[in-house]
């Protein structure tokens, strides 16, 4: 099994879940086994396209996925991948 750490802006859509733990080969599959689990997540990872949203980060062990494979990054039993959402905002 995969765990994939929610984090907590993310918690609501997710049953309250910190972790879910998937199956999958890919990136692209565990996502989408989050997705199939917990369909309220889907609009806050993917755009109208299908393709994660630009401030979604990915990340498998700690290795952001856009300078892998990206959906296509290979994933094995034990594997973490995080997802973090970029955060701005603030005062300059």
């Amino acid at each position: 099994m995969i765990t994939i750490l929610i984090p907590t802006p993310l918690r609501q859509y997710a049953g309250g879940n910190s972790t879910v733990e998937v199956s999958g080969a890919s990136a692209g599959e565990v996502l989408a086994a989050l997705v199939a689990k917990h369909p309220d997540l889907r609009k806050n990872l993917y755009t109208e396209e299908g393709k994660i949203r630009s401030f979604v980060n990915i990340y498998i062990n700690d290795e952001d996925i856009r300078y892998l494979s990206k959906d296509s990054t290979p994933v094995r039993d034990g594997d973490t991948v995080s997802i973090v959402p970029s955060i701005a905002g603030g005062e300059r």
